[in-house]
């Protein structure tokens, strides 16, 4: 056996030992490219092999690089972003005038059915208050009665004043005392309230 510190390597033992280092600083210095690139073979019509330059690591990006990147591209971001609320602005508005004129609608709508109405009820009342005042006084106090009371009130102050004075004479006391009551309200000029 020879010793590992003599100045004479023994050639037995020297050749596989060079083989080992060469092999261990091809791992470290490379890495796994350079043993790649022995066993990987290339197809035909594949890709050719990529140069062990090429496949050296990136530096990562350092701090100021980032900020750099940021800064950058915020006026862009931001630009971007205003111009997102704008199309929502816009969209939010458009929904916004379509419901405003659906509501237009049903507000003309609503003031043709009310002034059909009140038309109706003028002539209703005309008519109602003619029927009453063709009535004979008794049949006309028994149907008053019998009536809601502001209704009732209402049909008596459009009646001639000596008719309505004939129907509340013939109506029960407490029945033309509420209904004259309505009518006094009624007639003031200033608010009771």
């Amino acid at each position: 056996m020879t010793d590992p510190f003599s100045a004479k390597p023994n050639p037995r033992t020297a050749a596989p030992a060079l083989t080992v280092c060469a092999l261990v600083a091809v791992l470290f210095a490379g890495g796994p490219a350079r043993t790649e690139e022995a066993v990987r073979q290339v197809l035909p019509g594949g890709q050719a092999p990529v140069a062990p330059q090429q496949l050296a690591k990136e530096k990562a990006p350092d701090e100021s690089e980032i900020q750099r990147f940021c800064s950058n591209i915020a006026d862009a971001a931001r630009d971007r972003r205003y111009a997102l609320q704008a199309q929502e602005l816009k969209e939010l508005q458009a929904g916004i005038d379509q419901r405003m004129k659906a509501l237009e609608e049903k507000r003309a709508e609503y003031e043709q059915w009310l002034k059909r109405r009140e038309v109706f009820l003028a002539r209703a009342e005309d008519g109602v208050v003619k029927i009453y005042a063709g009535m004979k006084p008794d049949a006309a106090a028994e149907r008053l009665a019998m009536v809601n009371v502001d209704l009732a009130a209402a049909i008596l102050m459009k009646l001639d004043s000596r008719k309505a004075g004939v129907i509340l004479n013939e109506m029960d006391q407490k029945a033309a005392a509420a209904l004259t009551g309505i009518m006094a309200s009624a007639a003031r000029r200033v608010d009771p309230s």
